[in-house]
Order: structure tokens, then C-alpha cells, then sequence
């Protein structure tokens, strides 16, 4: 009767439901595309890829031993391992609300002066006494329409939701480490290339100046030199600038002050890889993105929210009681005649709220709708992210290749032009616009190398590689406390499994990223089991 007078809940859903109001959770259905744009390229394969470790496609030591220092000392990763701290003792709190909430005992000792003047006193034959009391109290809100259930539910879900969070910061660190690492990489071979072409044109300008100095060419030639020259020689300081800002992204991902990375990884090669990736299906990112999966456990915290709401419209039914002694005099506290004691149940009922909670159980149901539509365009949008990551792994491939064969042609252009100009055969700006497209085409071919890189880390980000790694480890640097055991009425979920999850270590100062041990399967070893200090 109570619950259709409240028209919320039918009776018969309360019942199904276990005792509780509210909506049980049903996962919301999300759109994913039955294929990739690209699926008929032979390039792309359906088969399940290899996320855990997917850096190491590159077979780049540099780059691993990066990713190493950075999964052990970044700091966005180890803020978001204690917000897992945070939501599992938030979770227990919540589980302690379950039980009996009021368990007090107390106690007390006065002296009392009574008046004889009050009214309906009369005269007193001892106006002084001692009063001796102790007791223990207790107050007991029943679960009967499944509030604190619900909001053990919440708890688990959000809990859940922190584990999902520092696995997307993860999968986001290594694929920031690695795209940076790959521009510091691509900015080094565009500088390497212009000081090579600086080389030449130095020879040139030397060429061209025998020639002014034997009456064969004007001074405009020497100068037309010097312009192109100093021209392709500025382009370096333009490109020491965005290299450092790719290596200062280096050194907060890792952890460490802004340093030069330049002894640490020294020079190499642009990072390459085969040209073709495995990403499964589409349908795959709802089970492999992080943030896919956090924010569908938002949705499920939000829907026992809903029924937390819902349970205010009803009366609050609970038990109290108190059970204790009391005495003027302390050698008759502990007596049989000392005891006193209450108990009986007890009931609560907010009739005129004036809307105010039916309002609220709208807002809630409002803040639901509102979460599903986010878990929906969450999804929309992985799904975009891993073909605008293959697009740009397939495209520059393509570019690359008709990039390389412009290369070549402007290298077999340039020794022609500079032979023909020796002998008088063409003028000197013909051998100007050569050199400029010389430096032009290998500057984009450069480029192109990079962005092949680049698409395939953000097919890995965009796929949600790289946070496997955290099952890897069965002992981290911080091993988070086990959970308490699964909420009360109902099955464990996943927050009762994610006690083992590594939070990487403060350090006692800047460390200085160092090569990586190799582990027991050969490659870098992740972590290293180091206590984390919570303070006095």
C-alpha cells in the first residue's frame, strides 16, 4: 500500500528487485559500426590485436626504457591511483551504513543541587545527590526499501569506475610517451637533413664564388648563394624549438624537472614499424577502451543512485534502544535494582516536502539519462578515434612512398643542375629553386616517417592498449588494501579484484631515467616493489 500510494516502485518490482525502489541496472545499448572504413585494405587485419606491450612493435630499446621510467614515476598516474584509494574506503564506509548506525556507549557522573522553592517540589529532605550513569545506545535504521543497498551498489560502480580512470590515464601516458618520443625523433632527422643541405649549399656558395672571382658569374649569383644559404640555415633554431617542448612533454610524463634528454636517449632513427595492425572489430572497443568502461560504470553508479532517491519518499522504519545503569551512589551501580533499559521500533515518515524529493528522484533520473547519452557518444567517439588514427597510419604510408621518390629525384636534380651550372649550361636560379625543393621534400618526407609513427600510436591509444600491463604485475610499487569483500546482497563485481593494482612510487628526488632490467619474459621489467608512504 505504501509503495503505490507513492506511486514510484510497483510492488511487484520490489519484490523483484530484492526489497529494494528503484531501477536495477541494464546495461545501455551503444552504437558501434559493424566494420572499419578501411576493412577491404590488406593492411588492416580483424584479428585480435596484441595490446599489452604494443610499443614494443617499434623495437626501439630508447623507447622502452622510457615508457619503463614513466609507468613508474609519472604523477598524473599516481594521482589517479589514489582516487582508487579514495572510492574503496569511500565503498566501506558505505557498507558500514548497512549496519546498526548508532553503537554509543557512554557515560557520565554529576552532582546535583535540587531547589526548594520550585513549584510542585515541596520541602526536600536531601536537596544535594550524586548521579552515576553508564549505558550503551543503540539506533538502527532498517534497510527495508533498499537505500543502503543501492548505495553500496553505487559505491561498487564507482569504484569500478576509479580502476577504469588510472587505466585510461595509463593508456594515455604510454601513448603520450610514445608520440612524443617519435616528434623528438622526426624534429632530430629535420634538423640532421637541414644541416646536411646547409653542407651543400656551402659548397655551392664556394662554387659560385670561384665562379664570381674568375669574371664568369655576376655578384647577384653570390649573393642570390648567401640568400639560400642563410635561408635553409634558419630553419634549425625553428626546429630546436619545437623539439624541446617534445622533450619537456618527455620529462613530465616521466616525472623528473625539465632536463636535456639528449644524454639520455642521444640520436636515433625516426621509429618505424611493419605497415600493417590487427585491430579486431569495432564491437571490440566496448570491452578494451578504459573509458568506455568507466563511463558505463557511471551509468550503473547513477542507477542505484536513482534508487537511493527514490527510498526517501518512503518512511524510514528502525529500531532504537538503550540499555544502561544508574545511580546516586557508585557502590550501587552495578547492583540488579541499577538497570534501566528502552527499546522499540521507530518510524519517520517526510509527508510534506512539498515536491521536494519527488523532485529530487526526477533530478536523479534526469543525471541518468544524462550519463547514458555520454557512455553512447563515449562510444561514437572511440570508434571515430581508431579510424582517424588508421587513416593517417594508412594515408602517410602512401605519402612516404611518393614522398621518397620525390627525394630521390630532387638528390639526382640538384648534381645535375650544380654540374650544368659549372659549365655554363643554365642560370644560377634555376639551381636556387633545386636546393629550396630539395630542402622542402626532405623535409616532408620526414614528416610523413613521423606521422606513419604517429598513426599507429593513436590506433593503439584509440584501441585502449597498453593498460594490460597493470595485470601483468601482481605486486606493484604500491599494493593497494583488498576490498572488504563483496557488497551485502549481491554478487562480487569487478571492484572486488582490483586489489593489486600498481601506483607508481615518489621518488625522494628527480630520478634520472635509466635503461630498464630485463624481467623474467625478456623485456623491460615495469616495476619495482617500492613502499609508498602515506605519512604519519
Amino acid at each position: 500500500m505504501l509503495v503505490a500510494t507513492c506511486g514510484c516502485t510497483p510492488m511487484r518490482e520490489y519484490v523483484q528487485n530484492g526489497f529494494k525502489v528503484g531501477p536495477n541496472y541494464n546495461k545501455p545499448v551503444a552504437p558501434v559500426a559493424a566494420d572499419w572504413i578501411d576493412a577491404a585494405d590488406v593492411r588492416i587485419r580483424e584479428e585480435s590485436p596484441h595490446l599489452e606491450r604494443w610499443w614494443t612493435v617499434f623495437n626501439d630499446p630508447a623507447l622502452d626504457a622510457l615508457i619503463n621510467n614513466a609507468v613508474n614515476q609519472n604523477l598524473s598516474l599516481r594521482e589517479a591511483g589514489f582516487r582508487v584509494m579514495r572510492a574503496r574506503a569511500v565503498r566501506a564506509v558505505t557498507v558500514g551504513e548497512f549496519f546498526p548506525q548508532q553503537q554509543d556507549v557512554a557515560g557520565g557522573y554529576s552532582r546535583n543541587a535540587m531547589s526548594n522553592q520550585a513549584a510542585n517540589t515541596g520541602f526536600l529532605q536531601d536537596r544535594f545527590f550524586d548521579q552515576y550513569e553508564g549505558g550503551f545506545n543503540l539506533g538502527w535504521e532498517l534497510d527495508f526499501w533498499g537505500r543502503y543497498r543501492r548505495a553500496i551498489e553505487a559505491a561498487d560502480a564507482d569504484l569500478d569506475a576509479s580502476v577504469e580512470n588510472y587505466d585510461d590515464v595509463l593508456v594515455t601516458m604510454l601513448a603520450d610517451v610514445a608520440a612524443a618520443y617519435v616528434e623528438v625523433r622526426t624534429f632530430q632527422k629535420q634538423i640532421e637533413l637541414v644541416r646536411a643541405n646547409a653542407t651543400l649549399q656551402t659548397e655551392t656558395l664556394k662554387i659560385v664564388s670561384a665562379k664570381f672571382s674568375g669574371g664568369m658569374v655576376s655578384e647577384l649569383d653570390v649573393d642570390q648563394a648567401k640568400s639560400n644559404l642563410a635561408q635553409t640555415q634558419a630553419l634549425e633554431p625553428q626546429l630546436e624549438i619545437p623539439l624541446r617542448q617534445a622533450e619537456l612533454r618527455l620529462c613530465i610524463l616521466m616525472g623528473i624537472p625539465p632536463t636535456d634528454l639528449d644524454r639520455m636517449i642521444g640520436k636515433g632513427a625516426i621509429p618505424t614499424a611493419a605497415p600493417a595492425v590487427a585491430v579486431g572489430i569495432p564491437a571490440s572497443l566496448l570491452t578494451q577502451r578504459p573509458d568506455v568502461r568507466r563511463a558505463e560504470r557511471e551509468v550503473a553508479a547513477q542507477s542505484a543512485r536513482v534508487g537511493v532517491a527514490e527510498s526517501d519518499l518512503y518512511p524510514h522504519i528502525g529500531i532504537t534502544g538503550a540499555v544502561g545503569v544508574s545511580s546516586k551512589e557508585f557502590s550501587n551501580l552495578f547492583t540488579s535494582d541499577a538497570l534501566q533499559g528502552t527499546i522499540g521500533p521507530s518510524f519517520q515518515w517526510n509527508v510534506l516536502n512539498y515536491g521536494r524529493l519527488l523532485n529530487a528522484v526526477r533530478a536523479q533520473d534526469a543525471r541518468l539519462a544524462e550519463l547514458i547519452a555520454f557512455y553512447q557518444n563515449t562510444v561514437l567517439k572511440a570508434n571515430a578515434e581508431v579510424e582517424s588514427g588508421l587513416v593517417q597510419f594508412l594515408r602517410s604510408q602512401e605519402q612516404a612512398r611518393f614522398l621518397n621518390e620525390s627525394v630521390d629525384a630532387s638528390v639526382r636534380a640538384t648534381n645535375v643542375s650544380l654540374k650544368q651550372y659549372e659549365f655554363g649550361m643554365i642560370d644560377f636560379n634555376r639551381v636556387v629553386l633545386i636546393e629550396q625543393n630539395l630542402v622542402q621534400q626532405q623535409d616532408l618526407y620526414a614528416q610523413a616517417e613521423g606521422d606513419i609513427a604517429l598513426g599507429l600510436i593513436e590506433v593503439y591509444r584509440a584501441l585502449g592498449g597498453g593498460w594490460q600491463i597493470r595485470l601483468e604485475a601482481s605486486q606493484g610499487p604500491v599494493a593497494l588494501p583488498p576490498t572488504d569483500g563483496a557488497g551485502v546482497d549481491q554478487a562480487p563485481t569487478e571492484s572486488d579484484h582490483p586489489e593489486n593494482l600498481p601506483l607508481p612510487a615518489p621518488g625522494p628526488g628527480p630520478v634520472v631515467p635509466t635503461p630498464p632490467a630485463a624481467d623474467s619474459r625478456g623485456g623491460p621489467s615495469l616495476v619495482q616493489p617500492v613502499a609508498l608512504e602515506l605519512g604519519s
